[in-house]
């Protein structure tokens, strides 16, 4: 199974007017990190961004207005998820964005059934929260000190660490970046063992004095004894 760990970065909050301005995904196979990743900044056009956005990722107009348009990134965008499972944090908010930017293209909207929100699972997991990406961090013991600001693409990588936790624990983290690890352990054959009668039979670990001693002990308890279904 092929999921895709992504974040974006936007404008601003108002999904018909505000634009997307970073994309950044991490390739999951079966759980397990790939390695491959998805990362790119993109020109929002006449759309400024809003300094409460600023705050949050630090991403200027200057730094953003040599960088390519969404249609001319849209296409190696789709590539990358294609086949895939579209994973987010409130993924509600980033994936109405994307859908935006696919419906100002003519492109059928990303569905439903093909997105998982860690923020819905980690409500689920932890009702008593709190489960935003920092405090999911904490949680699970996961280094996020150099987190100064958000950005797709470092968001997307503690989210992937996160979500493994979440379905599953760390065996599956102790191979982040090691995609040959990976699909080594996917992708290995079945093995039967047979396990056949030992030659010679172990020898006992009683002594005859505790076997008898344990067969006064029964007698002593007389016929309703349970120990007397295994000794007949």
């Amino acid at each position: 199974m092929r999921e895709i760990i992504f974040d974006t970065e936007t404008t601003g909050l108002e999904t018909r007017v505000d634009r997307v301005i970073e994309i950044g995904g991490i390739e999951l196979l079966n759980h397990f990190p790939t390695g491959r990743t998805f990362h790119v900044y993109i020109n929002p056009g006449d759309r400024k961004v809003h300094p409460d956005a600023l705050a949050v990722h630090g991403i200027t107009d200057d730094f953003l207005k040599d960088k390519p348009v969404f249609a001319e990134i849209v296409d190696d965008l789709r590539t990358f998820f294609e086949g895939a499972k579209w994973i987010a944090h409130n993924a509600t908010f980033d994936m109405g964005f994307i859908n935006a930017e696919f419906d100002r293209l003519g492109i059928p909207p990303v569905s439903p059934e093909h997105v998982i929100d860690t923020l819905a699972l980690a409500r689920r997991k932890h009702p008593m929260g709190p489960n935003s990406l920092d405090a999911l961090c904490r949680r699970y013991g996961i280094d996020n000190s150099h987190r100064t600001k958000h950005g797709a693409l470092l968001d997307s990588e503690l989210l992937a660490e996160v979500y493994i936790e979440m379905i599953g624990g760390r065996q599956a983290a102790l191979v982040l970046g090691g995609s040959e690890a990976a699909r080594t352990i996917n992708e290995a054959e079945d093995i039967e063992v047979i396990i056949s009668a030992r030659p010679r039979p172990l020898a006992p670990r009683l002594t005859q004095v505790e076997i008898e001693a344990h067969q006064a002990m029964v007698g002593s308890i007389g016929a309703k004894a349970l120990w007397t279904r295994y000794s007949s």
